[in-house]
């Protein structure tokens, strides 16, 4: 059976084997493409030590749980209405976390349509910061 043939009897396997490629690479080519840049534990450690800015998007009675020391708190549901207080800010690299990473992604897709340039997205959220021995302001 020749190639063509295996394609034409099996098109419908082919393009669900495509698709789904395409799907597991996209996340890997969406963040090479973002304004917001991945930071781990350390790199944050070092990028506050040289006066960042401390962004908690988590939802309130999350951030009274604990928080990262000197954090600015704006809720993700919150930070379009509420872009101006960091509005003044842009010149300064902006560090956004939330629980485990997936809303301060989001966060800094909304800073970066605000015009911030030095975005970050700590990697793993709180939780990776707390699991480092970081830390943590209740």
């Amino acid at each position: 059976m020749s190639v063509l043939a295996f394609l034409e009897k099996n098109w419908m396997l082919v393009a669900v084997a495509f698709v789904s490629g395409a799907m597991l690479l996209w996340p890997l080519v969406q963040r090479r493409f973002s304004q917001v840049k991945d930071l781990g534990t350390l790199g944050a450690t070092r990028l506050l030590n040289q006066d960042a800015l401390l962004l908690d998007v988590r939802e309130t009675n999350e951030f009274e749980q604990g928080r990262l020391p000197n954090a600015l708190h704006i809720p993700l549901s919150q930070l379009a209405g509420r872009i101006g207080e960091v509005k003044g800010k842009h010149d300064l690299p902006v560090i956004v976390y939330c629980a485990s990473g997936r809303r301060s992604r989001m966060a800094g897709a909304t800073l970066a349509k605000a015009g911030f340039k030095d975005i970050y997205h700590l990697t793993g959220g709180i939780a990776a910061w707390r699991g480092a021995g970081l830390p943590v302001e209740k």
